[in-house]
């Protein structure tokens, strides 16, 4: 077994609250990565927007930074340009996705739905949402859960 080509993501009431398709059937994910405050790093908080084409293959990020949380003005930044990314996409249904994984380095840091194999020989695939790592997804890769 290997990477997979593609993996669904079920829209929910949590970190996948905002996945979809907009009305010219592009599909998003809209979600809020973070690097976490640690080892003498301060951490930083970001807004991504993945979108993709029809099929899955991933097409753009736009990716906003904002710091670390503790310099953050009670998250009404981060929470308004979040608001703003979900505007820009216009009339969108919130649904079933299923995309390709994919990495992008911006502000110094991968982002995406990242691929990586087990530790061990035999260990299972993972794909994980970096940063911060907080949606890992295994087979059955058509399954649209996730770890967290």
């Amino acid at each position: 077994m290997g990477a997979p080509g593609l993996i669904a993501i079920d829209h929910d009431d949590y970190h996948a609250e905002h996945v979809g398709r907009t009305a010219d059937g592009r599909q998003f994910f809209l979600t809020t990565p973070f690097e976490p405050a640690m080892d003498g790093q301060e951490g930083n908080e970001f807004v991504a927007l993945f979108l993709f084409d029809p099929s899955g293959r991933f097409l753009e990020a736009r990716i906003d930074e904002f710091g670390p949380r503790g310099t953050m003005n009670q998250d009404s930044r981060r929470r308004d340009r979040y608001e703003a990314r979900l505007r820009e996409l216009g009339e969108v249904t919130f649904t079933r996705i299923e995309v390709a994984p994919f990495a992008v380095e911006q502000f110094g840091t991968t982002f995406g739905l990242v691929a990586r194999p087990g530790d061990g020989e035999d260990d299972p695939w993972w794909v994980e949402l970096h940063p911060g790592n907080y949606m890992a997804f295994s087979e059955p890769w058509d399954s649209g859960e996730y770890d967290t």
